[in-house]
């Protein structure tokens, strides 16, 4: 699967902690993530983490557009409720596409937490939910 990782500043720690500690789920899966957040993800984990911009340079954008083709199949997006962001109506338009595109996406520790451990199962294949070969 194509996993996109995005952290709020105020996050960045946690999802550092978050694939820290499911390395070994995430690095089965192809990851993806803004800038920042790939770059300390990466040196924390060894992760090999392909790269967008920083989300304020265009990262979110470029995560959207790869989730609008279809070549990313769930976001964890750890942001930051307590603090109004001038790019928040990119976080709106993730959300958008992801509902669009039947997309997981994880806004919080917890339901990343469910996210991964369903995927560590085997259980998130949506495509062959919605789309069964048969």
């Amino acid at each position: 699967m194509n996993i996109a990782l995005i952290a709020h500043d105020a996050k960045k720690e946690l999802m550092i902690q978050f694939c820290i500690a499911y390395c070994g789920v995430l690095s089965r899966h192809n990851i993806y993530a803004t800038g920042t957040t790939g770059k300390v993800v990466a040196e924390a984990t060894g992760l090999e983490i392909t790269r967008f911009l920083s989300g304020t340079q265009g990262g979110d954008q470029q995560v959207a557009s790869s989730i609008a083709c279809n070549e990313i199949d769930l976001l964890l997006l750890f942001r930051d409720p307590l603090t109004a962001k001038m790019h928040e109506p990119n976080e709106a338009t993730l959300l958008r596409l992801c509902d669009v595109h039947n997309i997981p996406v994880a806004t919080n520790i917890a339901t990343a937490e469910a996210l991964i451990h369903s995927l560590a199962r085997g259980d998130l294949d949506w495509r062959e939910i919605v789309n069964p070969k048969n």
